[in-house]
């Protein structure tokens, strides 16, 4: 069945396509669910394209084949086990024990607070709930001993972005799925720039209150005896993390069945914790159902979208156009990299990997940077997640920033952006890093695959 409006040539795919994306723009910016403007866009798009009858049958089979993908039951298991912990107390015990280990340094509970954020971000997987976690944990603290407004927040903003790199990471999961990739592989491949993020967030604190003394006081140093009885706290969130990570890198069961483990021993936990009610289990079960059900819509606006793009053939032609010229494919991916840079500052970061990787990821599989596919795709997804990462700090958006402004209530929010400056500067010095010797976010998978 042809368009009523369009007559089916390939120019006016590709123009359509290019007129629809700033439409979908001016919902987003309207606050119009994002799922819902990618529904309402793609199916339009799609409509002029090749009529309604397409959109039907879509509309018919979509929803049953995106939702019964076995890898997607993965994202609510590894929501149930973040919200376990944050009830069952680990990040306060997570944060007391780092806070033990370096709160007599100089800006040493702002350490503590990033080293917290890291560990509550390899149960919980989520940027925006870890920094609301550790936000309601560790900013009072902060505040009672005399840290400035702008490096205790910013400190927290910029901690919570781990949610999102160290694994297990719902945004990684997603990308996985959109690129057809390994998860495990992926996972794999965070953890060193993982670990390169939480010491560069330490990093930029400490040289931070070398310039502003006063903005980081230190308190007395705790005992060896005293770390002990505080690391008994925190035993079983590491017991939990590494029989999750490593079950699933020694071959004993998949990363969904690791993700049941994880949620069932979490929620284990919770359930021994003398604070946990059933009160706090509805709620548990409440918030998981929320956001699944939240980024379940998304990708089912994705998946309408998504088909769109490849109708209106504007991956093809954005591929040969870019194939065409003779520039260096790293050249290509920095200059991508930019274009997130300053989608970060205006969208979220889940809309950002949704709308541009059916987009981008065409082009960068065509590009020869000495890997295989697959390399190019994991070295590609880790370079992503990081600059998305940076985007959940940047103003005017920057959701983790208003996160921790709001926790905090009476501290203006130009001061939480003032303080997740020596971040963002930590942030750049990573992908650069990560972007010229590709083979250090490389280096496990090639190891143990």
């Amino acid at each position: 069945m042809k368009s009523f409006f369009l007559e089916n040539y390939d120019i006016e795919r590709i123009s359509l396509g290019i007129y629809l994306f700033p439409i979908l723009f001016l919902l987003l910016v309207l606050r119009i669910p994002i799922g819902l403007s990618m529904f309402l866009v793609g199916a339009f798009g799609t409509s002029l394209i090749a009529g309604w009858l397409p959109i039907i049958s879509q509309l018919k089979t979509s929803a049953w084949h995106l939702f019964s993908n076995y890898s997607l039951s993965v994202i609510p298991l590894f929501l149930l086990m973040g919200n376990f912990a944050a009830k069952a107390g680990m990040s306060t015990a997570l944060f007391n024990f780092a806070g033990a280990c370096l709160g007599h340094r100089k800006g040493g509970v702002a350490m503590a607070a990033v080293g917290a954020c890291a560990g509550f971000g390899a149960i919980c997987g989520s940027s925006l709930a870890t920094a609301a976690t550790m936000g309601k944990v560790a900013l009072p603290e902060l505040r009672k001993m005399g840290y400035s407004n702008a490096l205790s927040t910013g400190a927290l903003a910029a901690g919570g972005t781990l949610g999102i790199l160290i694994p297990p990471s719902v945004i990684l999961i997603i990308y996985s799925i959109l690129t057809e990739q390994n998860i495990a592989k992926m996972f794999l491949a965070a953890f060193i720039p993982g670990f390169l993020a939480a010491v560069g967030y330490i990093t930029a604190i400490a040289i931070y209150v070398r310039f502003f003394p006063n903005s980081g006081p230190n308190k007395k140093r705790v005992d060896f005896k005293s770390r002990f009885l505080l690391f008994k706290n925190i035993w079983h969130v590491l017991l939990i993390f590494f029989i999750v990570i490593g079950g699933i890198y020694l071959g004993w069961f998949t990363p969904t069945e690791g993700a049941a483990v994880g949620a069932a021993g979490t929620g284990l936990i919770a359930l021994l914790n003398k604070n946990f009610s059933l009160k706090s289990f509805f709620e548990v079960i409440n918030d998981t159902a929320i956001t699944t059900a939240m980024i379940f819509l998304i990708l089912l606006g994705a998946e309408f979208f998504n088909s769109f793009i490849a109708l209106s053939r504007i991956t093809n032609i954005l591929a040969e156009t870019v194939l065409s010229y003779d520039y260096s494919p790293f050249i290509i991916v920095a200059i991508i990299l930019i274009i997130y840079i300053f989608l970060g500052c205006l969208m979220d970061s889940l809309a950002m990997i949704l709308l541009t990787i059916p987009v981008f990821f065409p082009v960068i599989i065509q590009l020869d940077f000495g890997m295989s596919i697959e390399e190019t795709a994991i070295w590609f997804g880790i370079l992503t997640l990081i600059v998305v990462e940076v985007g959940l700090i940047t103003p005017p958006v920057g959701l983790n920033a208003f996160i921790i402004n709001k926790i905090a209530g009476d501290i203006p929010i130009k001061e939480t952006f003032k303080g997740v400056l020596p971040f963002l500067i930590s942030d750049f010095l990573r992908v650069i890093l990560l972007f010229a010797f590709p083979g250090i976010t490389l280096s496990l998978v090639r190891l143990l695959y």
